[in-house]
């Protein structure tokens, strides 16, 4: 499988340049578009469809943060479906905590408040985040090891903080 970076010809990065991604993946639409090999035989039409094919992925992937966050982790072999990653353990106290509050809510205040409460925390881990893949690109491979290792620790505690923010969603169904 080709990777997506090596397909623009730029380098991995958690904060490409967006004009670029999108120059790129028009001018691949129109290289690749196959209308142009209508007269090419079934292996180059096919070819020509299977990179057709490969820049619209890549362009959905590389273009969206989240997307791309959990690209490079995969790259990486730090994300796999399946994986049961190792929380911390105030982080999952924090979450059981409120999980147990979820359950027990009555009323739009006490919801409110929670939400607030997971919003900040969230918020807490987009900042971390940033801070994590800004200058990521400028790290030697082993200081991008160590801090892959640590995005990735953000990644699992976002996963786990959207289930939360599922839970309140059916919670305020209910109220």
């Amino acid at each position: 499988m080709i990777n997506y970076f090596d397909f623009y010809a730029i380098p991995q990065s958690f904060n490409p340049d967006a004009a670029y991604l999108k120059k790129k993946f028009y001018e691949l639409s129109k290289q690749y578009h196959p209308d142009f090999y209508a007269n090419e035989d079934d292996a180059k039409q096919q070819e020509i469809l299977e990179l057709s094919t490969l820049n619209n992925k890549a362009y959905q992937t590389l273009s969206d943060p989240a997307k791309r966050l959990e690209y490079i982790l995969k790259l990486h072999g730090l994300v796999s479906e399946g994986a049961k990653p190792q929380l911390p353990a105030d982080f999952l106290m924090e979450m059981m905590d409120v999980n147990e509050r979820l359950m027990e809510v009555d009323t739009t205040e006490e919801l409110s408040k929670i939400t607030a409460e997971v919003l900040a925390i969230e918020g807490d881990m987009n900042e971390e985040l940033y801070k994590l893949t800004d200058d990521y690109e400028q790290l030697d491979d082993t200081a991008k090891e160590s801090r892959l290792n640590d995005i990735a620790n953000v990644y699992y505690r976002q996963k786990y903080l959207l289930r939360i923010k599922e839970s309140m969603s059916n919670v305020a169904s209910r109220l």
